[in-house]
């Protein structure tokens, strides 16, 4: 398969490639600070992957810690999507929006690390649960890849302490 990178992490499929795709390189944290937590965490992109790291506290009924960025994956005929990860043996989440709004509903779908390893994991479409904060959605509908809007990381469920998640890919393949 002919790919094309457009940073040094996202990587579409070349020949379904239009001008509209991008990988808006802004990070943002969104901790579970927005309700009275006190997690805390940081994003922190080198040449070779992305890193979020930080600290899961279960204080002031906290308990999560996430990054996200825009992203228009429109017209690029996606039908999986597959990510290099190296983590730390934590459970985490890959959070999909098909909305550019900072709050609403997310598809999401967990994934365990394995210890100072890189695996690759792969996503298809009916991998993913709508829910909406960490509660699952009644209606669930299948979400289409070629409409996401805000991709994002999130570390939860009670998995208090230090973490830390290495992203060296994000590849949409058609």
């Amino acid at each position: 398969m002919t790919t094309k990178q457009l940073s040094s992490l996202f990587v579409f499929n070349v020949l379904l490639l239009s001008t509209e795709a991008n990988a808006n390189q802004r990070w943002y944290v969104v901790n579970d600070s927005v309700m009275g937590g006190v997690s805390n965490s940081e994003v922190t992109q080198t040449q070779e992957s992305l890193l979020f790291t930080g600290n899961v506290s279960l204080d002031n009924n906290g308990g999560f810690a996430s990054i996200r960025t825009a992203l228009n994956t429109q017209s690029q005929n996606t039908k999986g999507i597959t990510l290099r990860v190296k983590g730390d043996g934590q459970t985490y989440q890959l959070r999909l929006r098909t909305t550019s709004s900072l709050d609403g509903a997310a598809y999401s779908h967990s994934f365990k690390t394995v210890i100072n390893e890189w695996v690759d994991i792969n996503f298809t479409p009916s991998d993913f649960t709508l829910t909406y904060r960490g509660r699952v959605l009644e209606q669930q509908p299948v979400i289409d890849f070629d409409d996401i809007k805000q991709l994002g990381f999130m570390i939860a469920g009670k998995q208090e302490g230090k973490f830390k998640l290495e992203v060296g890919k994000i590849e949409f393949t058609g």
